[in-house]
């Protein structure tokens, strides 16, 4: 039979500490290993997007810019892959076109080299954008635009809805098409059947990439499906940030194809200083109390919650911070009704979040007696289209007051603003390049904290600022 490789992009630097530690972990963290890394032979390996920049700027004190730049000195022969949420970027809300295609440009000139973009409604008007942005800047081989399919499950989400989906980005652009399984919903058979499917569907030179996590348990079975219906690559995390709520684990994976004509070529001999490595940081971040030893446990409530792992993660850690750790199965169970009251999004960054977020004030003060803001704006369709019918006594409360339901592309109202924030952080003494315009851009107050700190600190003067956010910093 024809030998079929697979190929494997590593998460250790990005999704598996975010999904199991709240995206705590630092460059100086990795440095030690990254050349190691280098040489294993990876197709990519996802370090950058998702939540590590709003982590870096928010706990780490690190320019997540400058964080990229100094992976891209190590990573040398393997591919820098990022997260991008479409429209939203790796911010919470919609930004204009200038910005959306300034920021793609500044991410592969920073030396990104797969870009995976999504958008959580899988909404196709909130990525063309992004994906021209991408083929333009990412043009003779610089950066590969992957295109994500949102995995959930609903009376909405069938198979040909997403071989349909996976068409139309083909369509526009995308040279990879990532299923992304966010919340280890995706069972074996229906992955091989889906999978079947859009190789069928599909042109032949278009890889799909297969992104899991192993919450549930399954997560190797799917993968394991998946490969036999003709995946061309998985994600996988080393092994001591890898499995529960993370993805599963890439040794076992590594040696199950062994001898087989799916044989990664992968040397697990080589990969071993650097579990060895990344199993000190896990056990240092445990201690630190930022890793829940409860996310590294099989839990197949996802499969009822469809709960995501880095919002599982972040929900256990914002009810410990709360006090209210007890009422952790009741927001999970709250999830798929506030889910389903929204018109069935797939729970994935921004909306993971928003319904998580709602899920936790109907427990804690009573069924949408609080509807936040962000919740609103999702019914009001200020992210998109939602795939399935909403909630009509929700929508008639969010619109008592006269607003009205965006039927438009959500970007479409927005004017352009690049040059405005560009000159506002001029403004305040805190700009020094391209860069900063767009952390500003993303994370208003947070990057404005960074930057005072980041010249008082080259100053010499109150270099613990940032340990006390209510200071007044000097500009």
């Amino acid at each position: 039979m024809e030998n079929k490789k697979v190929l494997i992009t590593d998460t250790i630097l990005r999704d598996a500490h975010q999904s199991q530690a709240a995206t705590r972990m630092t460059f100086e963290e990795m440095e030690p290993v990254l050349t190691q890394l280098d040489e294993i032979g990876y197709y990519s390996l996802e370090a950058w997007g998702g939540a590590t920049f709003d982590s870096c700027l928010r706990f780490l004190n690190e320019d997540p810019w400058e964080r990229l730049r100094k992976l891209k000195k190590y990573l040398k022969k393997t591919p820098i892959q990022m997260l991008l949420r479409g429209q939203n970027l790796l911010g919470y809300r919609h930004y204009a076109d200038d910005v959306v295609e300034k920021f793609i440009e500044k991410c592969i000139e920073n030396g990104i080299g797969v870009i995976r973009v999504f958008d959580a409604l899988n909404d196709v008007r909130n990525l063309k954008t992004s994906i021209k942005a991408i083929k333009k800047y990412g043009a003779g081989g610089k950066c590969v635009c992957e295109a994500a399919l949102c995995y959930t499950t609903s009376p909405v989400h069938t198979t040909d809805y997403f071989v349909s989906l996976a068409k139309e980005l083909e369509d526009i652009g995308a040279d990879n098409i990532c299923i992304k399984d966010m919340a280890n919903l995706l069972l074996p058979f229906t992955a091989y059947e889906l999978i079947s499917k859009l190789k069928a569907e599909l042109k032949p030179e278009t890889k799909i990439h297969l992104h899991t996590h192993n919450t549930s348990g399954t997560g190797d079975m799917l993968n394991l499906m998946a490969i036999q219906a003709g995946v061309d690559i998985v994600d996988c995390a080393l092994s001591p940030l890898g499995n529960g709520t993370s993805n599963p684990a890439t040794e076992p994976l590594i040696a199950t194809l062994k001898g087989t004509k799916y044989d990664t070529g992968l040397d697990i001999e080589k990969l071993l200083p650097i579990v060895k490595h990344f199993k000190g940081v896990a056990d240092e971040l445990e201690a630190e109390g930022v890793l829940n030893p409860n996310v590294r446990k099989v839990d197949i409530n996802a499969l009822i919650y469809q709960v995501p792992g880095g919002m599982l993660s972040n929900l256990m850690n914002q009810l410990k911070q709360a006090g209210q750790q007890d009422k952790l199965l009741e927001c999970l169970a709250e999830v798929p009704r506030v889910r389903a009251d929204c018109g069935y999004p797939p729970l994935v960054t921004p909306s993971s979040q928003i319904v998580g977020t709602q899920a936790v004030w109907n427990v804690l003060l009573g069924r949408y007696k609080t509807i936040t803001a962000q919740y609103k704006d999702l019914i009001l369709g200020k992210y998109g289209k939602v795939p399935g019918e909403m909630n009509k006594k929700l929508v008639a409360e969010c619109t008592k007051n006269g607003e009205h339901i965006v039927s438009c592309r959500p970007a479409d109202l927005l004017a352009d603003e690049l040059t405005g924030l560009t000159d506002y952080v001029k403004s305040q003494g805190l700009f020094e390049n391209e860069e900063d315009a767009l952390s500003y851009a993303l994370f208003p107050e947070v990057a404005t904290n960074f930057f005072k700190w980041r010249k008082a600190n080259k100053m010499g003067v109150d270099t613990d600022m940032a340990k006390n956010p209510n200071k007044v910093y000097p500009v």
